[in-house]
């Protein structure tokens, strides 16, 4: 009898043993596939690229002169658009092999996370705390928060606010910049700049914050507001990839060198901005 028990015992054993193995087998096939979708790959972004022959760049679809999604064409167009562009020609050589993802201030950084994109290229100011999640190339474009209020506001800067409502988005550094420098303002958030620059015109806040750029755009849309208190902060824009991933950062920090030295850096921003930068 206990023969017989240890023969069942054996086989059971041996059967549970195949069945494990063939679970482990089908799992890894699934996790394998699940991720064929992603931009990441374990050969490194570049190589994914390369692969692939397209760069996925994180860019605003809601940022007139950075990243503005033109109804009449369908095409999105911007200064970091044609900076997207210019690290997809510099890889696969031709700027045209680029698919670009809309990306929110609040989105973008788990998007690049997750390998739903390969770089971000949308008006990101490189702060500390954003560095503990991603890596930063060097900066591409210098900005500084300002405000954006109605031509007949009496509001002419930041010592203005007390009492005011500031309007401001989601994920940017603009909140805790008015908290800051106006201790006694309320703080609404909204979830992206054309939600924003709405809720401004509806009368939703009395002035609208963040970078002095992207709301020189907004004023570009709508002549019935103007840009008052000069700059509070500095607000330094970097391209952002994945942690650690110095091999796509070097060929990020590359392109803009080039762009740099070239002239052709200077050419797209005055495109964009009416203006060369200034040195």
């Amino acid at each position: 009898m206990n023969k017989w028990k240890k023969i069942v015992g054996v086989g059971i054993a041996s059967i549970l043993l195949t069945v494990g193995a063939l679970g482990c087998s089908t799992a890894s096939k699934e996790t394998s596939s699940s991720g064929d979708n992603k931009a990441e790959t374990t050969g490194g972004t570049l190589k994914a690229i390369k692969d692939r022959g397209k760069l996925i760049a994180g860019v605003k679809y809601d940022t007139n002169l950075f990243g503005l999604k033109d109804p009449a064409d369908n095409q999105v167009k911007g200064f970091d658009v044609d900076i997207a562009k210019a690290i997809a020609k510099d890889i696969l050589g031709d700027e045209n092999k680029i698919d670009l993802k809309e990306v929110t201030s609040k989105t973008r950084i788990p998007m690049l996370k997750n390998g739903d994109i390969d770089i971000i290229v949308a008006t990101m100011t490189i702060t500390e705390e954003r560095k503990k999640e991603v890596d930063f190339s060097n900066v591409y474009f210098k900005a500084g928060q300002s405000l954006l209020v109605k031509k007949d506001s009496p509001i002419t800067g930041i010592q203005d606010l007390d009492g005011k409502t500031v309007i401001v988005v989601k994920g940017s550094t603009s909140a805790t910049n008015i908290k800051k420098k106006a201790p006694k303002a309320k703080v609404t958030e909204y979830e992206n700049y054309a939600e924003a620059f709405t809720a401004l015109k509806a009368g939703k806040g009395d002035a609208l914050s963040t970078d002095n750029a992207i709301l020189l755009g907004m004023q570009k849309q709508d002549p019935n507001f103007k840009l008052v208190g000069g700059l509070f902060t500095d607000e330094p824009y970097g391209i952002a990839v994945r942690k650690g991933d110095k091999e796509m950062l070097d060929e990020v920090n590359k392109v803009i060198k080039n762009l740099q030295d070239s002239g052709e850096y200077d050419k797209i921003y005055e495109k964009w901005f009416g203006e060369k930068p200034q040195k």
